[in-house]
């Protein structure tokens, strides 16, 4: 990999490493459906004149049903259910299950005809990643269902996030990717405006909590976006896709240090069984 891919990769691993910290803090004084607003409001107002100064937003348009479907997979539920969760559970153990994706992408392009997925390594990977992912529900859930529910939706959002990109990659052959998300969250804004004006804070929401919602939709949005996508023309997306692990590093690391939240028994277990399987 040259120099330039692994400054984006880098780069893509340290901003996407981050979100779950900026969650942990904004969840705290602000509604779930507040917090996606604003993060997609911002992402889409960074990205959409991106698409136009390329010229690619025209072109996108004409897969918009696509594009919005995949709004609601890549955006719409799995951030709901992501946010949601971290009312519950440390931001290492969410990004961990996150970095699930790759097995789910693999289980999805098997499904959709990719003989590859089909590969032995392939099939002991998602079975090492599987009983990693057993041992992290069954560890952080034994005692607290809410915690159940809670691993449970991180898995949803993690297969929501697979099938999304594995749909519009098909459904939308060689189409700018800024302009596809630009797209996608704007509608995806649309949907989420009335439950953000329903639960608009009754108070003014601290620093902490704007810049972290800002800091959502600035860096772990518009700006990540951009740079994965040159990360992509860089070292194509089947190499990009692997920056989900530095992704986990940076937010177990950020978790411990900044959030003072425990390795447990779950993370020293349950992250080298889902990275090795996933990797």
């Amino acid at each position: 990999m040259s120099r330039r891919g692994w400054f984006f990769f880098s780069l893509v691993g340290l901003l996407w490493g981050v979100p779950y910290l900026f969650m942990k803090v904004a969840i705290e004084e602000l509604s779930t459906p507040m917090i996606v607003f604003s993060r997609l409001v911002i992402g889409a107002s960074l990205l959409v004149p991106l698409a136009l100064k390329e010229g690619t937003l025209k072109g996108a348009t004409k897969y918009w049903k696509y594009i919005a479907l995949y709004a609601v997979l890549e955006m719409v539920i799995p951030w709901t259910l992501i946010t949601n969760s971290q009312r519950s559970l440390s931001s290492g153990v969410v990004a961990l299950l996150v970095a699930t994706v790759p097995i789910w992408a693999t289980l999805f392009a098997h499904h959709t005809g990719d003989s590859t997925a089909a590969h032995r390594t392939r099939i002991f990977g998602i079975a090492i990643g599987l009983v990693g992912i057993s041992l992290i529900v069954g560890i952080e859930s034994v005692s607290d269902f809410t915690n159940f529910v809670a691993l449970a939706q991180i898995l949803i959002a993690a297969a929501s996030y697979a099938f999304a990109v594995n749909m519009i990659t098909r459904k939308a052959p060689g189409t700018s990717g800024i302009a596809i998300n630009g797209i996608a969250m704007t509608i995806a804004a649309i949907i989420f405006a009335p439950f953000a004006v329903y639960t608009w804070p009754s108070e003014v929401p601290s620093n902490e909590a704007i810049l972290s919602t800002v800091g959502l939709g600035v860096i772990c949005s518009g700006i990540a976006f951009r740079v994965f996508f040159l990360l992509i023309e860089e070292i194509g997306p089947a190499r990009a896709s692997l920056v989900v692990y530095p992704n986990t590093a940076v937010a177990v690391v950020l978790g411990v240090l900044v959030l003072r939240e425990e390795i447990t028994l779950a993370l020293a277990i349950g992250l080298p069984l889902v990275l090795a399987g996933s990797y």
